[in-house]
């Protein structure tokens, strides 16, 4: 029966896997539930066949798996499965599903990632959540300050420079308890702000040991940062067929609304990977500040987009213009070159 295997969809949990495998007509062979410690092995002794799993939490641990088993592996959104559940959901008909799913000739495919992105991503995240803390922790401590009469404008800075004077000040209103509680919170925002710098210093020197980021940041408006994570998101630029679609990974793209052979344009879709996106957009907001003293032909069109269109639109057409670039620059390996006006 192995040898009649062509695809093989596996419902993946923590424990215990939905394995469902049929053959090139779609027949299905065997719907078996395994347990974590099974599922090696016994896609070891299956024949090199294709297997589809969602993407989903520990994908991309299995994808690496199955592929030194020598098995071709895809990784399905799991929107795009849903539609082929039958009937009621189950871990079976689950399995079904990715198998039908991937049967279909125009179904789009989620690149698996490689440890190196995962590393790399997993610092993004990290960072990611700090900065949150750090934010909310800082609106928290201007909050509870009003509430003695002390008012701190809006910003980590003002944070970070007046509190402690604000502690160090005998004459207001704080009590002992509020003192000795701001103090503990202060030294809450200086170990958030000491852990983001180690985060941040370490994403640089991936990014400069990293020779595809290093191409990347040769684009104005992407640094360390930005490189890093798009490296991240865009994986095999091959996956793509041109900058556009990468763009509309992203969530770049304008959203449409067509019907009756009229097209309509809405805001950008915000698919796709958020945090990459956002990064882009802040690297574009940066760079778009100095392109009215520039001449090259990007910061040229920038600006007759931004005198057309707005600012705010001059920033998000930016930031899917580096996208496709980005794009570009890692499909031919090559470094971004200026061009005049």
């Amino acid at each position: 029966m192995n040898q009649n295997i062509t695809r093989v969809g596996i419902d993946l949990a923590k424990n215990i896997f939905q394995v469902c495998a049929v053959n090139k007509r779609g027949k299905v062979l065997f719907n078996k539930t395994l347990k974590r410690h099974q599922l090696t092995s016994f896609m070891a002794n299956l024949s090199a066949c294709e297997v589809i799993l969602e993407s989903c939490a520990s994908s991309n641990y299995w994808a690496r798996v199955f592929a030194d088993q020598r098995h071709t592996v895809k990784l399905v959104n799991p929107a795009y499965v849903r539609p082929y559940v039958k009937t009621n959901k189950s871990d079976a008909a689950d399995a079904e599903a990715l198998c039908e799913a991937a049967s279909r000739p125009t179904m789009r495919f989620v690149q698996p990632k490689t440890q190196e992105q995962q590393d790399i991503q997993l610092l993004h995240r990290v960072r990611e959540r700090l900065v949150a803390q750090r934010t909310s922790l800082s609106n928290q401590v201007r909050g509870l300050l009003a509430e003695y009469g002390i008012v701190i404008p809006q910003g980590l800075r003002n944070v970070r420079k007046q509190l402690p004077s604000v502690l160090e000040d005998a004459e207001n209103e704080l009590s002992d308890i509020a003192r000795e509680s701001f103090a503990q919170l202060y030294g809450e925002f200086v170990a958030l702000d000491d852990r983001i710098d180690i985060l941040t210093r370490r994403i640089k020197l991936v990014s400069e040991s990293n020779e595809k980021c290093t191409q990347l940041m040769s684009v104005p408006g992407i640094g360390p940062m930005v490189a890093t994570a798009v490296f991240t998101a865009m994986g095999n630029p091959n996956h793509y067929r041109n900058g556009r679609e990468f763009a509309a990974f992203l969530g770049l793209v304008p959203r449409q609304y067509s019907t009756g052979g009229k097209t309509t344009l809405k805001g950008i879709s915000k698919r796709g990977d958020r945090h990459t996106r956002t990064l882009l957009v802040q690297g574009a907001q940066a760079a778009l500040l100095r392109m009215p003293k520039k001449t090259d032909s990007l910061s040229r069109w920038a600006c007759r987009i931004k005198e057309r269109k707005g600012h705010n639109v001059a920033i998000v057409a930016l930031a899917n213009k580096l996208a496709r670039i980005s794009w570009a620059i890692a499909a031919n390996n090559t470094d971004y070159k200026t061009t005049a006006a």
